[in-house]
């Protein structure tokens, strides 16, 4: 057994080799870079307007109207003192335009113009090079593509991005009792649940499954199906199985179909029955059959390696700390995840603390966590991840 730092280290500490590809700008969020980004030209290339208005030269309160400039005009205009242009949004300005003042406080008899107010030198002008010089870093080798990241990779004019390819994920689910939902169930079977959430939080962070498998209790058949898994995936998660059971036959099938374990069980609550090995260039997750355990763990282990083999610069759900709404003791006897709600900066925890209940988890957004016989009073600060 191992601690949450060593298995954790563990992960963390996995050589691996990033695979890259391609990909067209629209389909890029959430990779993340494979090559640092450099400006290849000035952003903006040139001098314009930061709003619908008034291209002015010189500083005065009143000037003589000589033209237009819109959005996309390519002329040239030269402005000379006293003189002024009506001007949109993202134009050009004129040479020698000192500023350029809002249509609000603008108004006009025939050709001259009047302001309400003197007006100030380069206001409302966006400069040439005032959000990236030529040849400035934009981002570097392994930032994860946000839809403001997509925004301004195109108005670098580039339609394509090299990235890190990410992994392919199989999910296997076990279980004599597991039925899969709109199917009819005996007494003594269960609805299978544990591959939709598993699923689900795979998207959510932008990855996919490839392949969705279940599996009956039964050795041969657990491990012909975890050889069938392996032959077209980077990551195979597990459901269910891993414990000690008369039916628990993943542990023996992995070893079997030849991954090497790197951890077995994890001084934890919920999650104890963890599995994490490894097979060349291919890793397995076998997690709890339990559906809150399972879910924990993918949200503690499995995500930052998957994050790690996507090339992610920062992998992991960030930890915070929030000041509890009501004193805790943890008597679990093991660190422990809780299903916790942060609201309004604060963190309660919940009620259906079991490894089994989901309800629970699907009412918070936050696993809070408490070292083993920790005591917090009210307002103490609490570690939190956020899971939503």
């Amino acid at each position: 057994m191992v601690t949450i730092e060593e298995a954790l280290r563990i992960i963390e500490d996995q050589k691996i080799e990033l695979k890259s590809e391609s990909k067209p700008l629209e389909e890029a969020l959430g990779f993340a870079l494979a090559a640092h980004t450099a400006a290849p030209f000035d952003v903006p290339e040139f001098d314009n307007s930061a709003m619908d208005g008034y291209a002015l030269c010189g500083l005065y309160q009143q000037y003589q109207l000589v033209g237009e400039v819109a959005a996309g005009d390519s002329k040239d205009i030269a402005l000379q003192e006293g003189e002024a242009v009506r001007i949109f949004t993202g134009a050009k300005v004129p040479q020698n335009t000192t500023a350029v003042m809002m249509q609000e406080k603008t108004s006009m008899k025939e050709r001259t113009l009047f302001l309400d107010e003197m007006p100030k030198a380069g206001q409302n002008v966006r400069e040439k090079g005032g959000q990236l010089k030529e040849g400035q870093a934009v981002f570097a080798k392994g930032h994860m593509l946000n839809p403001p990241s997509l925004a301004l990779m195109g108005s670098l004019g580039l339609s394509t991005l090299e990235v890190f390819s990410k992994p392919r994920v199989n999910i296997i689910t076990t279980g004599n009792e597991l039925v899969k939902p709109g199917n009819p169930k005996t007494k003594g079977q269960i609805y299978e649940s544990n591959s939709y959430a598993i699923a689900g939080a795979l998207q959510q962070f932008g990855f996919q499954h490839h392949q969705k498998i279940q599996l009956q209790d039964d050795f041969e058949a657990t491990k012909a199906g975890i050889k069938t898994a392996l032959e077209s995936c980077d990551v195979l998660i597990i459901s269910g199985g891993i414990s000690v059971g008369d039916y628990d036959f993943v542990k023996q099938s992995l070893e079997e179909n030849g991954v090497n374990e790197l951890f077995y069980k994890v001084f934890q609550k919920p999650g104890k029955p963890l599995y994490f090995g490894r097979k060349q260039n291919q890793f397995v997750f076998a997690l709890p059959g339990n559906p809150a355990s399972s879910l924990t763990c993918f949200y503690v282990y499995v995500l930052p390696l998957l994050q790690k083999l996507s090339g992610y610069s920062k992998t992991g759900l960030p930890t915070y700390q929030f000041p509890i709404k009501h004193a805790f003791e943890n008597r679990f006897g093991r660190p422990s995840f809780l299903k916790a709600a942060v609201i309004d900066g604060k963190v309660a925890i919940l009620d259906g603390q079991g490894s089994s209940m989901i309800q629970s988890m699907a009412q918070g957004n936050a696993l809070a966590f408490v070292e083993d016989g920790e005591v917090l009073k009210k307002g103490d600060l609490m570690k939190c991840k956020l899971i939503s």
